[in-house]
C-alpha cells in the first residue's frame, strides 16, 4: 500500500471513529466519499502486471559526436494498466539529443507502448540498464515498482581523420601483396636493378638502353616488390603520462591517432595487432581487414587511464606477443625512462616507431600566458628535445606531434625530412 492510500485510510477511519463518538453525522458524511474514493482504487488496482519489454539500438556502433536512435516497445500481456510511467535510465555519459526517455500513460490489455530518442554519448562501450515501470490505476493509489530486462549495448569508437599513407620500412615482410617495399626483384612498380634477359622474361621489361649500351647482350628490368608486414600497435595508457584538462586529455589524442593509424594499416592490407598498456595485458590477436579495424576501434572505445604498480614502466611490456622483426608503433607521450625499452625492442631486432602527442604543447595550451610560462616552455622543450635524440640516435622514428596540428600532415613530413630514424616535425 502507498503512502497515498495508508493516509486515506487513516483519513476516514479517524473521521468516521471521531463522527460516532462526538455523534456528528456530519463528521461521518466527510469519511464517505474517502471510503468510496479508496473502494473505486481497489476495484481498479491492477494485479501484478505482465509486460514485455523489448529495446531496440538502430546503430550498436557510432562514432564520437554521431547519434543512433534507441526504440522501447512495453507489450501487456495481462489486464489494463490504467496508469503506466516507464522511464529508461540511460548511463551518465550519454545524453538525449531528441524525444524522451520517459513516458506516462494508460496501456490496454494486448496493446503495446513505443517510446523514442536518439542519443549521443562520450567514447566508450555502455550497457544499456534494466527498465523502470511503475503501474497503477488511475487514482494513483496503488502503485507497483518493478524493473524488466531488455539487455542492448552501445560502443562509441574514436572519432579519426583518414591517413593518406604510412610511411614504414619493415625488417620483414609478409608473402602477400601491399605497399611495402620487400628488397627483392618481383612484381612492383619501383625500379630494383637489371639484369641479363633469361628466356621466358616478359618482352615489355626488356632495357633496350641497356642493350644498346652494352652489345647485343639482352637486358631485362626488375622491379621491386611490394608486401605487407606483421604491425603491434601499442597505446600508452598508463596515467602518469596523460595530462587532462577538463574534457580534454592527452589520453583522447592517443586513441585518436591509434585509430587513423590502425583504418590506415589496415587498409593497406597489413596484419594489425592492438596492445593497450597500462593496467593489464588488453591484446588483441592480430588480424586483418574490416573485421580486424571493428575490433580494434571498440578495444580503444574502452581505453581509459591506469594506475599499475607494475606496469608504471615499460619494462614489462609482453614483448614475445609481436612475431620477430615485426613493425612496432608506440603511440604515448613518453615518459622519462622510456627510452630504454624503445633501444631493447631496436635490438631485439624490431623495426620501432613512436607517435608521441606533444605535452609540453597540450599543456602550455591550457595554462594563462605570461613570462614565467615562456620560461617553463623553453626549459621543457629543451629536455624533451634531448630525450627524443637519444630515442632517435637508437634508431628509433619518433613523430612528435603538436596535438593542434594535422596528424596525417606530421607523418607525410617523414617522408619528406630524411629517412627513418629523425625526428620528424613541422616546424611553425
Amino acid at each position: 500500500m502507498s503512502k497515498q492510500a495508508f493516509l486515506l485510510v487513516f483519513l476516514a477511519y479517524g473521521l468516521a471513529i471521531a463522527g460516532a463518538g462526538l455523534l456528528n453525522h456530519a463528521m461521518i458524511a466527510l469519511a464517505l466519499p474517502l471510503l468510496v474514493y479508496l473502494g473505486l482504487s481497489l476495484y481498479w488496482r491492477v494485479p501484478q502486471p505482465d509486460l514485455y519489454c523489448e529495446r531496440t539500438v538502430a546503430d550498436t556502433t557510432i562514432r564520437v559526436g554521431g547519434e543512433t536512435a534507441v526504440t522501447l516497445t512495453i507489450t501487456n500481456q495481462g489486464p489494463a494498466i490504467g496508469e503506466l510511467l516507464v522511464e529508461d535510465i540511460l548511463p551518465d555519459a550519454l545524453s538525449i539529443e531528441a524525444g524522451e526517455a520517459q513516458v506516462l500513460a494508460p496501456l490496454p490489455a494486448g496493446q503495446s507502448l513505443t517510446l523514442t530518442y536518439t542519443v549521443r554519448g562520450a567514447r566508450g562501450t555502455f550497457v544499456l540498464p534494466d527498465i523502470r515501470v511503475e503501474a497503477g490505476e488511475p487514482f494513483g493509489l496503488f502503485k507497483q515498482k518493478l524493473v524488466y530486462e531488455a539487455p542492448a549495448q552501445l560502443s562509441v569508437i574514436p572519432a579519426y581523420r583518414r591517413l593518406r599513407h604510412v610511411p614504414l620500412r619493415a625488417l620483414r615482410t609478409l608473402g602477400f601483396t601491399g605497399p611495402l617495399p620487400s628488397r627483392q626483384a618481383g612484381a612492383g612498380v619501383d625500379f630494383y636493378g637489371v639484369r641479363q634477359y633469361q628466356p621466358g622474361d616478359p618482352f615489355r621489361r626488356v632495357n633496350w638502353r641497356a642493350m644498346a649500351r652494352y652489345g647485343d647482350t639482352p637486358y631485362t628490368t626488375e622491379f621491386e616488390q611490394e608486401r605487407i608486414t606483421d604491425i603491434g600497435l601499442i597505446v600508452d595508457t598508463r596515467r602518469q603520462g596523460l595530462l587532462s584538462f577538463g574534457h580534454r586529455s592527452l589520453l583522447e589524442y592517443e586513441v585518436e591517432a591509434a585509430a587513423a593509424l590502425a583504418d590506415a594499416l589496415l587498409r593497406e592490407g597489413h596484419r594489425l595487432g592492438l596492445l593497450l598498456y597500462g593496467q593489464s595485458v588488453d591484446w588483441i590477436f592480430p588480424g586483418y581487414g574490416k573485421t580486424q579495424r571493428e575490433r580494434v576501434l571498440r578495444a580503444l572505445a574502452t581505453a581509459a587511464p591506469a594506475d599499475s604498480q607494475v606496469f608504471s614502466s615499460l619494462n614489462y611490456l609482453p614483448t614475445r606477443l609481436f612475431p620477430s622483426r615485426s613493425q612496432l608503433i608506440f603511440v604515448s607521450p613518453l615518459l622519462p625512462g622510456d627510452e630504454t625499452m624503445l633501444l631493447r625492442l631496436r635490438a631485439y631486432g624490431y623495426a620501432v616507431m613512436v607517435v608521441s602527442p606533444d605535452p609540453i604543447q597540450f599543456e602550455a595550451s591550457h595554462l594563462p600566458p605570461g613570462h614565467l610560462l615562456d620560461t617553463a616552455q623553453r626549459l621543457a622543450r629543451i629536455e624533451r628535445r634531448l630525450f627524443l635524440r637519444r630515442v632517435r640516435q637508437g634508431g628509433v622514428t619518433v613523430v612528435d606531434w603538436p596535438v593542434d596540428r594535422s596528424l596525417d600532415e606530421m607523418i607525410q613530413a617523414s617522408v619528406r625530412m630524411g629517412p627513418p630514424g629523425r625526428v620528424m616535425r613541422v616546424l611553425r
